[in-house]
């Protein structure tokens, strides 16, 4: 009798929530993003890449070196897993850069094959540097998952503005990897109009299988700009710290400015390889009460910071690099109101426009005059505070960027709209050294004819 009575109230229940199928919560599509260069709470784009994704209904884990100890969810994010892995390579010289890249590699493709093959990942994002993932792409592709190669930065560009031989043996391979990286991928993602001509005159892109997603704040993590602090400007730089950033010539500009005013001071924000010369080079001229290291900061506190600056700085030097490339900091300093001094570079003049005051070379001398001519005169300085925040709310912040991105992996998953991907020739030789047809097929029929093909 009780079995009769608990039989029936099982089928009661199956009948008020619509049948054993239906009462299973629906299962979000799980999408694995890869960054290798760093860990990725340092990696604000990534960051907000994973926010938008579970915003659409997606889950989302990322694989990453390891950073802040016990960290195992993006910060910003609710339930974004970081897939973390050592990485004791990290370093400067050619072999320990050769070392990284095959560390990364490996660990990489051991965790997305976990991903895959036992957490149900239906999809692979993978963000350069390095560009040495394309043989996963081959291989996921193959299994009928789409792979995305988030293009953050030109790497042959990158090699050269270090003092790298442009017609070397690395500068080659460079240019092969990356080319193999862009012709390999389901679709992808460039950072502006820049990097996504590169794509298409290097890797023989389709248009339809490129996509820009600037790099920018969301509206909503931006404050308002308060008043100097006693009368005292501050001037800021943020970001990284590289050899190819030009954060020593603003602290040069910084010693120049020194002998012009003194009612200001310099906040250097960022860590990187260079941090440690970068203090030793303010304490030899004498800069240590008005130059101050933060180390990096949280969204919170760049935030914070912004806030109260009078001029922010990109002294990135005119390289092939930093002349196609957007820099994040340049679109946050935007985001805020502040005005900016910047090398005169295609890029960044596309994103601030006039919110800039331009100098050609980013010298001491250049960077310092520019400061204090800024400094010298508040109404020019509220002009271009004005403008840049006009450039960033109407086309700049992550709010315009994320639709574009989430539609993108709607249509690579079929959700909502037929996810069409450029199709590969019948042979994987082909598809590595021919331009890719224009016509667009599913990942179903992608998978039969790279089965094929293998």
């Amino acid at each position: 009798m009780s079995a009769r009575r608990a039989s029936s109230r099982r089928e009661r229940e199956l009948q008020q929530v619509g049948g054993p199928l239906r009462s299973r919560p629906e299962v979000r599509p799980h999408i694995v993003i890869a960054v290798a260069n760093l860990p990725v709470e340092r990696d604000r784009r990534v960051i907000r890449e994973c926010r938008a994704l579970e915003g659409a209904g997606y889950r989302v884990s990322v694989i990453c070196p390891r950073g802040a100890p016990g960290l195992t969810v993006v910060p910003g994010t609710r339930d974004a897993r970081i897939l973390a892995y050592p990485q004791p390579f990290a370093g400067r010289g050619l072999w320990t850069f050769v070392m990284e890249f095959f560390w990364s590699f490996l660990c990489v493709t051991a965790r997305v094959a976990q991903a895959v093959l036992f957490q149900r990942a239906r999809a692979v994002q993978v963000c350069n540097p390095p560009d040495v993932f394309w043989p996963l792409a081959l291989v996921l592709r193959a299994m009928g998952r789409p792979f995305v190669f988030d293009h953050h930065d030109l790497s042959p560009e990158v090699y050269t503005s270090r003092g790298g031989d442009p017609d070397g043996v690395v500068c080659r391979v460079l240019r092969l990897f990356e080319r193999l990286s862009l012709r390999c991928s389901s679709a992808v993602v460039s950072t502006n109009e820049s990097y996504r001509k590169k794509a298409m005159e290097r890797g023989d892109c389709p248009a339809s299988k490129i996509v820009v997603v600037r790099n920018g704040p969301e509206i909503g993590e931006v404050t308002g700009r308060t008043n100097p602090v006693d009368g005292v400007h501050t001037i800021v730089y943020l970001g990284v710290l590289g050899a190819q950033d030009g954060v020593d010539a603003a602290i040069r500009a910084a010693a120049e400015l020194r002998d012009i005013r003194r009612d200001w001071r310099m906040v250097v924000a960022g860590d990187g390889e260079c941090l440690s010369a970068l203090r030793r080079l303010t304490t030899e001229l004498g800069l240590d009460d008005m130059v101050e290291f933060t180390g990096w900061l949280e969204s919170a506190q760049v935030d914070e910071l912004l806030s109260r600056t009078t001029i922010a700085l990109q002294p990135d030097p005119p390289t092939p690099h930093a002349e196609y490339s957007t820099m994040a900091k340049t679109v946050e300093y935007l985001a805020r109101g502040v005005p900016v001094i910047a090398v005169d570079l295609t890029e960044t003049r596309r994103s601030a426009g006039t919110a800039a005051l331009y100098v050609p070379t980013g010298t001491p001398s250049e960077l310092a005059e520019a400061v204090d001519e800024l400094l010298s005169d508040p109404q020019r300085r509220s002009d271009m505070s004005a403008t840049g925040r006009s450039r960033f709310t109407r086309e700049l912040a992550w709010d315009h960027q994320a639709s574009r991105y989430v539609t993108m992996w709607n249509r690579l998953l079929g959700r909502g709209t037929a996810h069409r991907v450029p199709a590969p020739r019948s042979q994987l030789h082909d598809l590595l050294t021919r331009p890719q047809p224009r016509e667009e097929i599913t990942h179903r029929q992608l998978h039969e004819k790279m089965t094929r093909a293998w």
